[in-house]
């Protein structure tokens, strides 16, 4: 039976070539994408900044509500259709500035991937699954081992998806390309028998299917995960939970894994991910994850 362990775990990313955390402080953030550097809201930079001064290419003002908003405001060129980035060595995809603050992939989730290659091991012939899979980073990294399904409600998420598939010359991967609402799908994946060797879900907080179904993080999460444990068993490797922007401690989704996953071998753990600031030891909390491993598998 899986074993929960209470100490929570810290995952580390400290950048590289393409990202870089240059400094926060007083609610923002100021990173490094590429040649570019940009400014963005972060209400858990609750310290004072190291450098004096931030140049950045751009900033994103937020609204003025709790729900969201906002806009870019720049003070140098930046490519309006993004421009080429990469990570690890083969993984390549467009950043570009979002309406929703982000820029077209979360670096935070770097030693996310390195883990999940961690626990696929020499694998060459794993089944996975990256549900909410946005723009397909993860995928990336996931299709080195196998047969990749990425769902994701949003077509135009789907379409970057692949669009950065074909950018880092893996049109020719086991990935299969699905507009789907994850609950639905992971429900129909457990009727017809299936079974996966290891699944990312990284569910928001609010959202809406293609048809118009309606998530809330709180109410279909539980169900969500339950379906997800189906379609796993003992010679399955992993799954791995990440959580943004909610009033929830890690600690609430490892006994929820916990509970799941009792029947399975291996260990349940939880806690936060960061991102490292360059030049310094400072550490920037970004979310909470849960993960179940199966060393046996």
């Amino acid at each position: 039976m899986s074993e929960l362990v209470r100490d929570p775990v810290l995952m580390v990313g400290e950048g590289w070539d393409a990202y870089c955390l240059l400094d926060s402080g007083h609610g923002r953030k100021f990173e490094q994408y590429g040649d570019y550097r940009f400014i963005r809201p972060e209400p858990q930079a609750m310290w004072s900044p190291r450098l004096e001064t931030w140049d950045a290419h751009g900033e994103f003002v937020p609204g003025s509500d709790e729900d969201g908003g906002g806009r870019w405001q720049y003070s140098k060129s930046v490519p309006r259709d993004g421009w080429e980035l990469g990570w690890g060595e083969e993984a390549r995809f467009t950043a570009q500035c979002t309406p929703f603050r982000h820029l077209g992939f979360f670096p935070d989730m770097a030693p996310v991937w390195d883990w999940m290659g961690e626990q696929l091991g020499d694998a060459t012939n794993a089944e996975t699954m990256n549900l909410f899979g946005y723009t397909g980073v993860g995928t990336q990294a996931l299709s080195r081992y196998g047969r990749v399904t990425h769902v994701d409600a949003s077509k135009k998420s789907v379409a970057q998806a692949r669009e950065n598939a074909a950018l880092a010359g893996l049109s020719g991967r086991r990935i299969r390309w699905l507009v789907e609402d994850a609950m639905k799908y992971t429900a129909r994946e457990v009727r017809r028998g299936r079974r996966y060797d290891g699944i990312i879900l990284d569910p928001p907080k609010f959202g809406r299917g293609p048809d118009g179904e309606v998530w809330r993080l709180e109410q279909g999460l539980p169900d969500l995960v339950s379906d997800c444990r189906q379609l796993l068993d003992s010679d399955s490797s992993f799954l791995f939970l990440t959580v943004y922007a909610v009033r929830m401690s890690s600690l609430a989704l490892g006994g929820l894994l916990d509970e799941v996953f009792a029947g399975l071998p291996g260990k349940v753990e939880h806690g936060d991910l960061a991102v490292q600031e360059d030049g310094s030891g400072r550490l920037l909390p970004t979310a909470i994850f849960a993960r179940w491993s199966n060393s046996r598998a």
